[in-house]
């Protein structure tokens, strides 16, 4: 009987074959919205996680609201600084953008995935030199498994493309909004820059406003949300990420070994504390491990900058600020140039170890 059983077992799991499978679902080059549209009922199995989908349990706790707005400039400082140590996230209005501005991205963003899927494969690729790349899960060969997503990105600074290389659906307000998350990143870094005892223009003068792409996530619904995720456990591999998400909601962030729920706030904008970010404050703000869950609503749709260079070419080394050492506090990473660790992330993928360990002294 139960040799009998090993048999039935083994023949099962001999006929999954996940490299040809990732390839077949690849080169549809239609993504998870492509499986949504043709009616699928059940996820593939390239996309079940049973290691983070169970369970998905969340725990309340208050995001912290920092008003930009404030004329008291010290507890802004202050509301910024401890959350960016204790929880690395943080939410933030009256930041200058217009409400407008965002829920125009967003239906832009929006647009590109809804877009007949024709039009939508010609930017579908893997070259991540290319000037918009859309697919499903840039790491797709490389995770554990598919996460129930798909993204298009295009690097917006310090070199924007020409406009007329952008999806014609979302480009004008592409552009716009990457312009105003620019304006707004300039002023964060002068605040955190104050909330490390640094002078307020010490880490706009190491160029960490200087780089920024744009990333336009969609989630199509899910037939079986206890199953796969939006967006396994990870860290953000730039310096600060400002995220703009729509009414569904799904971000969570880990915190004491608990699930988060960051809700959507309207009129805000999620602030989080990328790796490189950590790593130069040497460990005073911390990168923490975040992630998005599938769900039976959707689309589900959120646009994520990262302020980075990325994987343009550079030779500028960064390492721990080293106004913030001492002999207390030595230095706790190697140094590394922003291409270096972003390539490292790339290689990596979504695998849920922490890419700074790598460079941990």
């Amino acid at each position: 009987m139960f040799t009998k059983m090993a048999a039935t077992i083994a023949s099962v799991v001999s006929a999954y074959d996940r490299p040809t499978e990732l390839k077949a679902f690849d080169e549809t080059k239609s993504g998870v919205q492509g499986l949504v549209d043709a009616g699928i009922r059940h996820v593939p199995r390239i996309f079940i996680n049973p290691h983070e989908t169970s369970p998905k349990t969340s725990t309340t706790l208050e995001i912290p609201v920092v008003d930009l707005g404030s004329t008291d400039k010290a507890s802004t400082v202050e509301k910024i600084r401890a959350a960016s140590e204790k929880l690395g996230f943080f939410q933030v209005v009256n930041h200058g953008i217009p409400v407008s501005v965002m829920n125009d991205v967003l239906q832009g963003v929006r647009r590109f995935h809804e877009q007949d899927v024709e039009v939508k494969k010609q930017f579908y690729t893997r070259d991540n030199t290319r000037t918009v790349v859309y697919n499903s899960n840039f790491d797709l060969y490389t995770s554990p498994s598919a996460n129930w997503r798909d993204t298009f990105f295009s690097f917006m600074a310090p070199s924007p493309p020409p406009p007329e290389e952008l999806p014609e659906v979302c480009r004008d307000i592409q552009i716009e909004y990457s312009n105003q998350v620019m304006k707004l990143g300039s002023l964060l870094f002068r605040l955190i820059s104050e909330a490390l005892g640094l002078n307020e223009d010490h880490l706009r003068d190491l160029d960490c406003d200087k780089g920024l792409v744009f990333i336009g996530h969609c989630y199509p619904a899910c037939p079986q949300p206890d199953l796969t995720m939006g967006a396994t456990r990870h860290t953000d591999d730039g310096f600060l990420t400002v995220v703009l998400q729509d009414e569904i909601g799904g971000l969570q962030i880990l915190h004491q070994n608990q699930w988060i729920d960051v809700p959507p706030t309207p009129g805000a904008l999620v602030i989080n504390i990328g790796d490189l970010l950590q790593l130069i404050s040497n460990d005073k703000l911390r990168s923490v491990e975040h992630r998005v869950v599938s769900n039976e609503k959707g689309p589900r749709v959120s646009v994520a900058c990262f302020f980075s260079t990325s994987l343009a070419p550079s030779t500028k080394v960064y390492g721990p600020i080293k106004e913030l050492l001492s002999d207390d506090h030595p230095p706790r990473y190697r140094e590394t140039t922003v291409y270096d660790f972003v390539q490292y992330s790339f290689s990596k993928g979504l695998d849920g170890v922490p890419h700074l360990l790598h460079l941990k002294l």
